[in-house]
């Protein structure tokens, strides 16, 4: 929208049909490039917005308190301000865009994995840990032993070529919902690892089938989805970071492909290609699950 458009629709809404335009006009010559760039479109309709709904003092208000509590309670452990543009939408329709963005300019993106959001709940340096090793603490495998799983594959190419060295980064909830910084109860990174593929692109470890759950609504988020009467349950899924020397990283999600929140995830992240099937595993006392997947990456 122009700025002449929008003094139009000041003036029709019956407000200073200048005031935006004085805005976006204070921004100065040597300003960054690319918030020079964006700045006058986030200002025309941040200001359509507000000139739309009659926002008031008081409800200003109550939204800089509402960003300003999600703000106080994130930290390393859990970003309450991402979770709150999550239930938005927001961060499932940014990685859309860039999505779209990286197969316009690198072709060779062109059936690699779709990227999923990153989540609010990840946390950097999860031990490195040996091909056929178990993310589930030995303390807790017991109470888990229904769910758990042998999850395999390879990391490759989008030509199908084995991608060696490749680092997997993986977690997932326990089966009561929670992430271990979350819960007490889990020693400190349950539920988390990494593992480098071998020379053939092939990684495998142990984990367990993932469960539905709500997400926290112990702050702003959890408020906000009250107010919209909205459910806060995502589908049951894994989270997976891929790395490797020469390529794009990759952040996605894999959703396990018999959950009933696949069709309303409340964050918006479920994609097609990242629906999957675990069956019954044979044979092996460590899991009554298995999931073979195959993370195709493109170079950079």
């Amino acid at each position: 929208m122009s700025i002449s458009a929008t003094t139009a629709k000041a003036s029709s809404h019956g407000y200073d049909p200048t005031f935006t335009g004085q805005v976006i006009a204070a921004t100065g010559p040597n300003a960054h490039k690319r918030l020079a760039q964006i700045m006058p479109s986030l200002l025309r309709h941040l200001h359509d917005f507000a000139r739309e709904v009659d926002l008031t003092v008081a409800e200003w208000m109550s939204a800089v308190e509402f960003i300003n509590e999600a703000g106080q309670m994130s930290n390393d452990r859990r970003n309450e301000t991402q979770l709150v543009c999550d239930i938005l939408g927001l961060e499932s329709l940014v990685d859309e865009i860039s999505s779209k963005l990286l197969r316009k300019s690198s072709p060779d993106s062109i059936g690699t994995t779709s990227s999923a959001i990153l989540g609010p709940f990840y946390r950097k340096d999860a031990p490195i840990l040996p091909n056929g090793a178990s993310i589930v603490a030995p303390e807790t495998r017991d109470a888990f032993a229904k769910d758990l799983a042998h999850f395999s594959g390879r990391v490759v190419d989008d030509k199908g070529n084995p991608i060696p060295n490749a680092i997997v980064d993986v977690w997932h909830t326990a089966p009561n919902g929670m992430y271990e910084q979350q819960d007490p109860d889990q020693p400190d990174f349950n539920l988390r690892g990494r593992f480098r593929t071998d020379e053939a692109g092939k990684y495998s470890l142990y984990c367990l089938r993932p469960a539905p759950y709500p997400i926290p609504d112990d702050g702003p988020s959890g408020l906000l989805l009250k107010l919209l009467d909205r459910h806060p349950w995502r589908p049951a899924h894994i989270h997976v970071i891929v790395t490797a020397d020469g390529y794009r990283p990759l952040t996605t999600q894999i959703f396990d492909k018999g959950d009933k929140y696949l069709t309303n995830d409340t964050v918006f992240a479920v994609k097609e290609d990242l629906i999957v099937e675990f069956v019954t595993r044979k044979d092996d006392q460590d899991a009554k699950w298995t999931l073979v997947y195959d993370f195709a990456l493109s170079r950079v």
